[in-house]
C-alpha cells in the first residue's frame, strides 16, 4: 500500500511538473513575440490613454515575470507583483482570465469548443484503430504476400501524406463530387466523418506496421505451438492470445498519439472549420494575439494529454500482468 502511494506521489509531481514546463515555456514565447496587444486588438489608432486603459484591465502594465534584463540597465529584479505569478494564482482558483477581445472568461470559451476536440480525436482514433487492426494482422499472419505488400502500401501512403494534403482531397471527392458529406463546419453528426478520417490516416498506418511488425513475432513464441497444439483454431489463436499480447507496444503508442492527434486537430479544424479547440487556439488566440486564450488551450491540452497517458498506463497494466506484479 505503502508503494502504492509513493508511486502516485511520484506520478502526481511529474503531472504537477510537466504541466507547470510546458505552460511557462509558452508565456515565454509569447512574451518573445514583437508587438503589443493593444495595439493589436485596438487598432492603430487607438490614443495613448485607451492602450493604458486597456493594459491596466488585463494586468499588461505589469512585468512579465519576477525580473527582466535589458543591455541598458542590466539585471532588473521585479518582485512578486508580476504577470506570471498573477496567472498561476488565477490557474490554482480556476480563473485562467479574461479574453483580450472579447472579455469573456477563458475557461468558458474553451469549454464550449473542448467537447467537439475530444469528439473528433476519439472518433479519429477509433477509426484508426478499426482500420489497423484487421489490415495488421493480415498482413503479419500473411507474411511477404499480396496482402501483406498491400498493407504496407497502404501504410506508407498514409504516413506520407500530410494532413493539408489528405483533407482538401477527402473534401474535393466526398462532398464536392459526391454531395455525402458537408465540406466544412460541425453542425451534424456526420459531419466529424472527413475531419476524423484526415486525423486518424497517418495513425492508421503507423499502428497497422506496429500490428504487422507485433503479430510476426508473437508468431513465434511457444505458446502459438502449444495453442494449435491443443488444437485451438487459427482464428482463436490469433484473435485470443496472439493480438492480445502484440497489443501491449501498441497501447502504449496509442498514449503517446493521442497528443498527436490534439495537435493534428488544430490544421484539420482549420480545413475543415471545425469548431473546436484547435481552431479557437489557432485563430481566436495565435491569430489575434490574445495571449490569455492561447496560455489556457496549450494548458487544457496538456493537461489532456497527461491525463490520456495516465489511463494507457492502466490498459497497459491489464494487458500485461507482469507490470502489476513489478
Amino acid at each position: 500500500m505503502k508503494h502504492r502511494v509513493t508511486n502516485f506521489a511520484k506520478q502526481f509531481g511529474l503531472f504537477l511538473l510537466v504541466i507547470w514546463t510546458v505552460v511557462s515555456l509558452v508565456t515565454l514565447l509569447i512574451e518573445l513575440v514583437p508587438g503589443d496587444p493593444a495595439t493589436a486588438i485596438l487598432g492603430e489608432q487607438a490614443t495613448p490613454e485607451q492602450v493604458a486603459t486597456f493594459n491596466k484591465k488585463h494586468g499588461l502594465d505589469k512585468p512579465a515575470f519576477f525580473f527582466s534584463i535589458s543591455g541598458e540597465k542590466g539585471f532588473n529584479w521585479h518582485g512578486a507583483d508580476n504577470r506570471y505569478l498573477d496567472y498561476w494564482k488565477g490557474v490554482l482558483t480556476g480563473d485562467l482570465g479574461r479574453s483580450f477581445r472579447t472579455d469573456r472568461p477563458i475557461l468558458d470559451m474553451i469549454l464550449e469548443r473542448y467537447p467537439a476536440t475530444i469528439e473528433l480525436a476519439v472518433v479519429a482514433l477509433l477509426i484508426a484503430v478499426a482500420i489497423a487492426i484487421p489490415l495488421g494482422v493480415l498482413a503479419g499472419t500473411n507474411k511477404n504476400s499480396l496482402i501483406d505488400n498491400f498493407s504496407s502500401f497502404i501504410a506508407l501512403l498514409g504516413i506520407s501524406l500530410p494532413t493539408f494534403v489528405i483533407g482538401p482531397f477527402l473534401m474535393y471527392v466526398f462532398a464536392v463530387k459526391l454531395g455525402w458529406f458537408s465540406p466544412t463546419g460541425s453542425a451534424n453528426p456526420e459531419d466529424v466523418v472527413l475531419p476524423a478520417v484526415t486525423l486518424g490516416a497517418a495513425l492508421s498506418a503507423i499502428l497497422t506496421r506496429m500490428i504487422r511488425s507485433s503479430v510476426i513475432e508473437e508468431l513465434g513464441e511457444d505458446y502459438v505451438r502449444t495453442a494449435r497444439a491443443k488444437g485451438l483454431s487459427e482464428r482463436k489463436v490469433i484473435y485470443k492470445h496472439v493480438l492480445k499480447n502484440g497489443l501491449i507496444p501498441v497501447v502504449t503508442i496509442l498514449g503517446l498519439q493521442l497528443g498527436v492527434l490534439l495537435a493534428g486537430a488544430i490544421i484539420t479544424e482549420k480545413i475543415f472549420n471545425w469548431q473546436g479547440l484547435g481552431l479557437l487556439l489557432l485563430d481566436d488566440g495565435i491569430g489575434r494575439r490574445d495571449y490569455r486564450l492561447v496560455q489556457g488551450c496549450v494548458l487544457v491540452i496538456s493537461v489532456t494529454y497527461i491525463i490520456a497517458n495516465s489511463m494507457t498506463d492502466l490498459v497497459y497494466r491489464w494487458l500485461d500482468p507482469r507490470i502489476r506484479l513489478g
